[in-house]
């Protein structure tokens, strides 16, 4: 599988990423069964031989479980640790955490931030994280306690190195300002069907007025070599049978290339030159090898633009 480097990171990374968002099974606080064990096992499993290096969590992701299985799988095979890279987020808490009355919100905390960090370190049964991503933007965030979190974090050796998620190029400058470390990462929303981030650049100067949540996000993570991760890049499998009417075209470009929709769909991203990384999160050992196909997909301009256009109705301003 062709790879990407992450500054602060070690290890080239594989251009896709596996999403353990639902390894952990439920989203509660059941305890993991021996069977849900063996299910991660398989998954995780199932991605490394597809290539994939590359691991998601989050703190929240099944209530914790998530990471917690993952660790078992590092306990059982602790070699594996050097040769992935994982990486985990923090900053969102529920409903009723910790007390029963408590709103959900936002958390960029110095105590949540690092707090929540050594909390995934503990369940992932790893002394370090690769990468640590700032959920959600806070709008209570005070950037001087972010840096007093990565910078402590990044000091005693726990994080190497740090990201966010859904932020803004404006959000990101100003987080920037204060830190130390770079931030390397940004993991959006981003597929053929969610393309707001890439085809929000062909709205200049067309009188159609460009999503002020998304502009200039990718321009930004480029100028500054932040590396784009895509959540939710095959769109939970709508662009797929009958659900959209750009089903129909994706189909056939499959089979004109002896590949599947889901490689189409994924190879949309990969075509691009921001170097977007797609983090895929299925747990259908299938889709996810079907998914890695796109690697070797090739896209002409003309088919990359065909299948944006059959997206959005309407050609191209």
């Amino acid at each position: 599988m062709k790879e990407y480097s992450i500054s602060g990171v070690d290890q080239a990374v594989s251009c896709i990423g596996y999403g353990c968002m639902q390894i952990g099974g439920s989203w509660d606080r059941s305890a993991l069964t021996a069977e849900r064990v063996r299910t991660a096992d398989l998954l995780v499993n199932a991605a490394l031989e597809q290539g994939i290096n590359l691991f998601d969590h989050a703190d929240i992701y099944c209530v914790g479980k998530s990471e917690k299985v993952f660790g078992e799988l590092l306990k059982s095979s602790p070699s594996l640790r050097s040769q992935i890279t994982i990486q985990s987020k923090c900053g969102i808490r529920f409903k009723d955490d910790p007390d029963p009355g408590l709103p959900a919100r936002y958390d960029l905390s110095y105590e949540h931030i690092v707090q929540s960090t050594e909390q995934s370190l503990h369940r992932l049964n790893s002394d370090y994280l690769d990468l640590m991503l700032l959920h959600r933007p806070d709008p209570l965030m005070e950037p001087e306690q972010v840096a007093a979190a990565f910078d402590h974090l990044h000091s005693s050796g726990k994080v190497r190195a740090f990201g966010v998620s859904n932020h803004s190029a404006a959000q990101i400058a100003l987080l920037q300002s204060y830190l130390d470390q770079p931030i390397v990462v940004n993991q959006l929303e981003l597929s053929l069907l969610s393309h707001d981030l890439i085809s929000d650049g062909m709205l200049v100067n067309t009188g159609v007025p460009a999503t002020a949540a998304v502009t200039g996000i990718l321009d930004y993570c480029r100028l500054h070599e932040i590396r784009v991760q895509a959540w939710s890049p095959l769109a939970g499998g709508k662009l797929f049978g009958n659900q959209h009417s750009a089903g129909t075209y994706i189909k056939s470009l499959a089979n004109e290339k002896s590949t599947s929709p889901e490689a189409i769909v994924l190879s949309w991203l990969l075509r691009h030159p921001a170097g977007i990384q797609p983090i895929v999160g299925t747990t259908q050992t299938q889709r996810l090898a079907a998914a890695c196909e796109s690697d070797q997909v090739e896209l002409s301009p003309e088919q990359w633009y065909q299948l944006l256009e059959v997206v959005r109705g309407v050609p191209v301003p």
